[in-house]
């Protein structure tokens, strides 16, 4: 008789925050976990490149549902910079373009480069991004020999940080490496920072490393590698804790919760935007939005029937 493969976690499901290691893509993580936790319910919020590492958020079984509407808005990264070199993808596994001598800038040079970069500034994103042309990804194109074209989209780098440089010399040329941290609005492509910032200098540049250190209020603290889940197959954070951390929210009687399991409103307190409404013992019910004079229940945790 073939086993029986048994979901490791119960049917509401929760978060896990992978740290992801370098040479996997976001899909490639999702099927190991799938694996892991002997479900198919499970998806990411947003993926990172196979050369990156860090954190990856993934929702499971029903808190699949929730991660459309989670806040994840803002991004924390640190990353290594290269000026001297341009490459196709303006990452270290493209094929080079250009390659310049970098010895001669200045740190006040690379300062003002960096600062000019940062704040709402208007970006184009890299051709290898995951953006789509007429229902096609750009990097399908690009890859397929496709000179692609992508308009600057605004973006906001609220903070780049240089931490280090060092000067590499090599036989041909001296580049430049700089480490950086940086913070900014979800869809802003550090590797185009990197692009922009070398040919601001008249150098050409590239990224080399690239680590995400953040995903709106999930960090490393509360990642783990896939080894480590293999180990201990169990989430990060259950629904209710993720709802809690990611929203603010609102303490509802049992009359109320009750209407939100049926999927009625409420009346709004002035809570805004997106917020839970969880009962004393932290039972998160449902997500609200109030408008007018509704609170209604846009993703119910708990529907009556389903899960009681």
């Amino acid at each position: 008789m073939a086993e029986t493969r048994t979901p490791l976690v119960d049917p509401l499901g929760g978060i896990l925050v992978i740290d992801k290691d370098g040479g996997r893509t976001s899909h490639d993580v999702v099927a190991r976990c799938r694996k892991i936790l002997r479900t198919k319910k499970i998806g990411h919020a947003g993926t990172l490149d196979p050369m990156a590492t860090g954190v990856l958020v993934l929702g499971v079984e029903r808190a699949t549902k929730m991660l459309g509407l989670l806040t994840l808005t803002t991004k924390a990264y640190t990353a290594t910079i290269r000026l001297g070199r341009s490459t196709v993808t303006d990452d270290a596994e493209g094929e080079p373009v250009a390659t310049t001598d970098a010895a001669h800038l200045t740190d006040a040079e690379i300062a003002s480069g960096i600062t000019a970069l940062t704040g709402d500034i208007q970006q184009v994103p890299a051709t290898v991004s995951a953006i789509k042309i007429n229902g096609e990804r750009a990097y399908a194109r690009a890859r397929s020999g496709e000179d692609v074209q992508l308009a600057a989209r605004p973006v906001t780098v609220s903070r780049f940080d240089l931490l280090e440089r060092r000067d590499i010399p090599t036989d041909a040329t001296t580049f430049v490496d700089l480490d950086v941290e940086v913070e900014c609005t979800s869809g802003t492509y550090i590797r185009a920072l990197a692009r922009d910032l070398g040919a601001a200098l008249g150098v050409g540049g590239h990224l080399t490393a690239l680590r995400r250190t953040r995903v709106g209020p999930f960090t490393l603290a509360h990642a783990r590698t896939l080894d480590q889940l293999a180990e201990n197959p169990t989430l990060n954070l259950d629904l209710d804790a993720a709802a809690t951390l990611s929203f603010p929210h609102r303490e509802i009687s049992p009359q109320e919760a009750d209407s939100l399991r049926d999927g009625r409103w409420l009346s709004p307190i002035g809570l805004t935007p997106i917020h839970a409404a969880r009962t004393p013992d932290g039972k998160v019910i449902a997500l609200l939005e109030e408008k007018g004079k509704r609170s209604s229940p846009i993703f119910v945790v708990r529907p009556r029937g389903l899960i009681d």
